[in-house]
């Protein structure tokens, strides 16, 4: 693992207000990737967290039981002012984080656009913690794209935001080389860490202006979107090889699945063998007492699946339960799925 500023590029914004004591801060995040994050923050003595923003608490699930964000539980857990504004461009919201005085804001995966009345309001910007290797996998889901895109490193970088999107000059960036093998919640465990390691290592030069930072390279950048539950139906029209990085990059959300004559099948692990003779993409096929998904190149081995709605099972015991599948093809996705 490597981490570091940029080189050749400017230094960081002008001293803040510091020597009085620890720098006032405000973190905006929402999801598991950002409460190590806030835990380094909350307990670093160079910042004093005035308040957490966070995403609101939403009905969830069948039982459509309240659901807090995972940073919201964190925050309240260590005793952090608490704010959860439904809209985070509102005056409402503006003015209520004006009014705590913030001098450094810190963001980790939140899910909102900041306007530019909260980015310009700390005098010593905004920093972000983005898990992927900017300006590559900019967007909302560099962990998956990572992985289904079959990256050889991963790892994070801390800009200075702007009002793009992960668009801000790089301060300073970790990253490792990847085994193949990795799932997302790993991934991204990995990530959630080295971010926050990373952000407490570069935070007294971001403070004292010595920091170096250095614009994105534009040419190289790429674009996530958030998930949506059609992008984990697999294409046996891509090879087994990248289906197989989908299954791994698409766990949990939005969950890798084909349509059969039995209904949706969710696939949690898989593995590629060598396409069969006779193989046709799409159709499903026994494989050393496993099912497999025929595709244009190579087999992709259902190693546990389930199907929708009941428990998952190890490949064998899955095809002992479902021989009559073998033989039959996968169903085409209705035409508005791609819309």
């Amino acid at each position: 693992m490597t981490a570091g500023p940029g080189a050749g590029g400017q230094p960081g914004p002008a001293p803040g207000p510091t020597a009085d004591g620890p720098v006032r801060t405000i973190f905006f995040g929402s999801g598991t990737f950002a409460v190590p994050t806030l835990d380094a923050l909350a307990s670093d003595p160079r910042v004093q967290l005035v308040a957490v923003v966070t995403g609101p608490d939403r009905p969830a699930g069948r039982g459509q039981a309240v659901s807090r964000t995972p940073v919201a539980e964190r925050a309240d857990a260590i005793g952090v002012p608490l704010l959860q504004p439904p809209r985070l461009r509102t005056p409402e919201a503006i003015t209520d984080i004006q009014r705590r005085r913030p001098e450094l804001a810190i963001l980790a995966d939140y899910g909102q656009i900041v306007p530019r009345d909260i980015l310009e309001l700390p005098a010593l910007g905004m920093l972000n913690i983005h898990p992927s290797l900017l300006p590559r996998h900019r967007g909302a889901s560099p962990i998956q794209a990572t992985i289904a895109d079959g990256d050889a490193r991963s790892g994070v970088t801390i800009i200075e935001m702007d009002e793009g999107i992960d668009t801000g000059p790089i301060v300073a960036v970790t990253e490792w080389a990847l085994t193949g093998d990795e799932r997302a919640p790993e991934l991204e465990r990995r990530a959630a860490r080295a971010g926050a390691e990373l952000l407490i290592k570069v935070l007294d030069s971001w403070l004292d202006q010595s920091a170096v930072i250095e614009p994105q390279e534009v040419a190289r950048a790429s674009v996530t979107r958030p998930l949506r539950r059609e992008d984990g139906r697999l294409d046996p029209g891509r090879s087994a090889e990248e289906l197989e990085r989908r299954v791994r990059a698409y766990d949990p959300w939005p969950g890798a699945f084909v349509e059969t004559n039995d209904g949706r099948v969710i696939v949690h692990e898989a593995s590629v063998a060598e396409s069969g003779p006779s193989d046709a993409p799409g159709q499903l096929v026994e494989h050393e007492r496993r099912l497999a998904l025929a595709t244009h190149h190579g087999r992709l081995v259902l190693e546990r699946a389930q199907r929708e709605g009941r428990e998952a099972t190890a490949g064998e015991d899955f095809l002992r339960g479902h021989r009559r599948l073998v033989g039959s093809r996968i169903k085409a996705p209705p035409p508005e799925a791609g819309r």
